[in-house]
């Protein structure tokens, strides 16, 4: 089965896609499109030809943090990733161990009371186990946004091929956070789109959405589901929502963060409500989508869980047929590679009118 074969080490996406040649931009990647078990293939600024007046961008304006910091464990280095602020004012952290080339790898976690010195003299000590890898911890001494800003960097993983400054992990669409929050990691199904494909987007007649969702780490080597992270729709876009529901446009998600965020503002008849706080929501095929249409995502890990959500949006035969294509063609996955549009199937008859009425 394809999701079952693992993705070649070459096909990983090194640099971003404006590095690797003179003149390119974000958007210089390929784009993917399933509409069931038909696939085709595109640029990605090709997309605004691809939706339709009407149609609705649901994405997801959370800024991405400069989340991972070194530190020392006794005379051991390690370097710690922070996930997520809870409300009582710890973060949920992951401790890594420096791999030798400028990333990191795997480490057991724990034990609580494990104290970690980090930069500026503060101290973050481990309390309580979110998970296997994550863990509930309280730092000391200072204020952890005010030590990311002056000794954080973006969290890195070994297919990348060096260290980038935090605007490369930020989209057009990330906005500060009133509370200075933000996400571990990019939410980077949207991070080919350029202010110019917006532009355009926007003069074709498709719409935007703005949600946020603050998301944690995913480390490389586990592919466990999400653990509950914070979320805010606001009531401009659960109105924008409802309306394109009720009328004849398509709600398509930019990535799989503005899935979770969409689908834990709805109730079970679809109407999305404005709703803010902590989701815990997994999406599943059981469980199924209530109010998103079709998806634009990165390519994920075959072991990944996200997996269930592309499913869940598009069903296993789509899914397993678009990877089929993505893995012939030679796409790129992760955060600097290309992108999956994940579209209804449509009767033949909507087809031939769509290509002749551009």
């Amino acid at each position: 089965m394809t999701l079952a074969v693992r993705v070649p080490k070459e096909l990983s996406a090194r640099v971003p896609p404006e590095q690797r040649g003179t003149g390119l931009d974000r958007d210089a990647v390929r784009l993917l499109v399933s509409r069931g078990t038909a696939v085709s293939h595109h640029s990605f600024g090709e997309l605004p030809r691809l939706l339709r007046a009407g149609d609705l961008l649901v994405v997801n304006t959370s800024p991405t943090l400069a989340a991972a910091v070194d530190g020392r464990i006794g005379h051991a280095r390690v370097v710690v990733h922070f996930s997520t602020r809870g409300d009582d004012g710890r973060w949920a952290v992951e401790l890594r161990e420096p791999d030798g080339e400028g990333t990191t790898r795997a480490r057991a976690g724990g034990p609580a009371g494990t104290e970690v010195r980090l930069p500026g003299g503060l101290r973050l000590v481990l309390e309580d186990a979110v998970s296997g890898r994550l863990w509930w911890a309280r730092v000391c001494g200072g204020e952890v946004l005010g030590l990311l800003r002056e000794h954080g960097r973006p969290i890195r993983y070994s297919y990348t091929e060096r260290d980038q400054p935090l605007s490369v992990y930020q989209t057009v669409f990330a906005l500060p956070s009133p509370d200075g929050s933000g996400s571990a990691e990019m939410p980077s199904a949207a991070r080919p789109f350029t202010a110019r494909l917006v532009v355009e987007l926007v003069s074709r007649g498709v719409q935007f959405a703005p949600v946020t969702l603050h998301t944690g780490v995913a480390s490389a080597e586990a592919h466990e589901p999400p653990y509950p992270e914070r979320f805010s729709v606001p009531e401009a876009s659960a109105r924008l929502i409802n309306a394109v529901r009720a009328g004849n446009g398509r709600v398509v998600a930019v990535g799989t963060t503005a899935v979770r965020a969409v689908e834990s503002a709805a109730a079970a008849d679809g109407v999305v409500r404005a709703r803010e706080g902590w989701t815990d929501l997994v999406v599943t095929p059981e469980r199924g989508v209530r109010v998103v249409d079709g998806l634009l995502t990165g390519l994920h890990e075959p072991q990944a869980s996200h997996l269930l959500m592309l499913e869940a949006v598009a069903g296993r035969a789509a899914i397993d047929r678009g990877y089929e294509e993505a893995l012939r063609r030679h796409y790129l996955w992760h955060e600097f590679g290309d992108v999956h549009l994940l579209l209804p199937e449509e009767p033949p008859h909507a087809e031939h009118c769509e290509r002749n009425c551009w």
